[in-house]
């Protein structure tokens, strides 16, 4: 018997949430008795013939800091303390609270460098505190992690409203203890304090998490931002060579997306910023130095916080910071660990500047201006393992996860871009293949 949809009548009430003493009721608009706290929330609630369902929408809004300064190591500077609280009442009631405890989580490498600071920073401020040194590399970067960081959180009992867990490391380390902490009580407040390039100016900003799984890179993670995110460029110091140029490659990338400037900036200035670990120079004939520096780092963040704050949730799956991860997933994780992400990143990125300059979105001037400012900041431009298989494989895969559609970022000139939802004819991909593998393979490899 066919059913007569036409019988089927329904009707929806829209209500408001309001406390009243320390409660909670519907209540319509129109009908609304008692004045007291209203919440963003609604419940809509529909009945017909068949039944009564209730629709809940309830916005999260997630407020946080990203704070640049200097020194964050010295006892004297609060920052690392209370550098996320918003007030100072709030902080000196948080003060008058003894004891006062911090969990810290930091990468092996970067505790044998900095761990003895940290401890005497927490022991000059009477802080009683826990350092966790840990492997937080890509190879490690494991669900087993995020349960070690878990069991001694839960050992050290710290209170998850007003003791944030601090994470002191690079990318891994800060996504790592990120999602430990979106774990723990189903949400305990975290800072991430950044001592790479790469991560500074990219995995700090955000509010992924993430862990590699199944072989796939941060296949398990979530969506919750640090409270606050210190910065210190200090730590470039003690970074190698590789690493500033792994970090300057997420720099590029915003800069070939949105910034002409910053792509003139690290064209022009890019080998000397790489070699002096973009520390600001004091002496009298290297202003300029120190401004390229500076307004370097400044704009790649800010660039990147105006792409990701109207869509830290990724709801929007049309992003311009995925320029460079298409394809470099997959590579990364097939070569580990011989390339570094931005490594990985910066062949995704030679690749689709050969793709653009072969859609005729690139003059063959252009595409040769870019692929040598990646030259110019040491970075691999092609890789063997990068194979037109790979290529294909990585865009069927983006295919299938985006909506079915192929949403391609790719640089329209030198400081702008578009996302192309169309599929990319494989004649046209076979033959900027060729042309990236001919003009390319010799300089390829680090």
């Amino acid at each position: 018997m066919k059913s007569n949809t036409n019988s089927c009548c329904s009707h929806q009430t829209e209500f408001d949430l309001v406390q009243v003493k320390g409660t909670w009721t519907r209540q319509t608009e129109r009908c609304r008795a008692e004045q007291g706290k209203l919440s963003d929330a609604k419940i809509y609630e529909n009945k017909s013939d068949h039944g009564v369902s209730w629709t809940v929408v309830s916005p999260i809004v997630f407020t946080y800091k990203v704070i640049q300064c200097k020194d964050i190591l010295d006892p004297r500077n609060d920052t690392l303390l209370w550098g996320h609280i918003g007030d100072e009442e709030t902080k000196g009631t948080l003060t008058d609270s003894e004891p006062v405890k911090r969990f810290v989580i930091m990468d092996e490498t970067v505790h044998r460098l900095y761990g003895s600071q940290v401890a005497q920073y927490f022991e000059a401020r009477e802080v009683v505190h826990r350092i966790l040194p840990l492997p937080t590399t890509e190879e490690n970067k494991r669900m087993e992690l995020v349960t070690k960081i878990l069991e001694e959180v839960h050992e050290f009992c710290i209170d998850r409203r007003s003791e944030p867990i601090i994470a002191i490391g690079g990318g891994v380390c800060l996504d790592v203890v990120g999602l430990a902490a979106s774990l723990y009580r189903r949400r305990t407040p975290y800072i991430r304090v950044p001592t790479t390039l790469l991560s500074y100016v990219d995995a700090s900003v955000g509010a992924k998490t993430g862990v590699n799984f199944a072989g796939g890179k941060n296949k398990l993670g979530s969506y919750v931002p640090p409270v606050a995110t210190f910065l210190d460029c200090s730590f470039f110091q003690t970074l190698p060579i590789r690493q500033i140029s792994n970090g300057l490659a997420e720099m590029l990338k915003m800069a070939l997306m949105k910034h002409r400037g910053l792509f003139q900036l690290l064209e022009a200035d890019g080998r000397k910023l790489l070699h002096a670990k973009l520390q600001s120079c004091r002496t009298s004939n290297s202003s300029e130095l120190e401004d390229s520096a500076t307004a370097s780092i400044r704009i790649a963040i800010e660039t990147l916080l105006e792409e990701l704050a109207p869509n830290l949730w990724e709801d929007d799956l049309d992003r311009l910071v995925d320029f460079g991860h298409l394809i470099s997933p997959e590579l990364e994780m097939r070569v580990l660990p011989e390339l570094l992400h931005g490594e990985a990143v910066n062949i995704d990125m030679s690749f689709m500047v050969y793709l653009a300059h072969q859609k005729g979105l690139l003059t063959g001037a252009e595409k040769e201006r870019i692929i040598q400012c990646m030259l110019g900041l040491e970075l691999p431009v092609w890789h063997q393992d990068c194979t037109l298989d790979l290529v294909r494989k990585s865009l069927k895969q983006r295919l299938k996860h985006s909506a079915g559609s192929l949403r391609m970022p790719l640089p329209t000139g030198l400081g702008s871009a578009e996302i192309f939802h169309d599929v990319i004819e494989d004649c046209v991909l076979c033959q900027a293949y060729q042309k990236w593998t001919d003009e390319l393979s010799s300089s390829g490899n680090k």
